[in-house]
């Protein structure tokens, strides 16, 4: 059986979250996390996409391939 620890990210949300927290609070919560790494995600792809000196003419022809390379943000 393989034991897991904790993130730093999943302890430091233990923390400050070792009290209840009300449904709607956590909901709020979650949305701003979600935002938080939307966001990262659209500023790396804008990076690669200035880094690759992409035009608008290439959506297209990216938007076909089938690349897919595992990311650690």
């Amino acid at each position: 059986m393989e034991i897991q620890s904790f993130s730093n990210l999943q302890l430091e949300l233990l923390r400050v979250f070792s009290r209840e927290i009300a449904d709607e609070d956590v909901l709020a919560i979650r949305k701003m996390l979600a935002s938080y790494f939307a966001e990262k995600a659209i500023k790396m792809a804008d990076k690669t996409w200035d880094e690759n000196g992409w035009k608008s003419t290439d959506t297209e022809r990216l938007s076909q391939e089938h690349n897919r390379k595992s990311t650690t943000f």
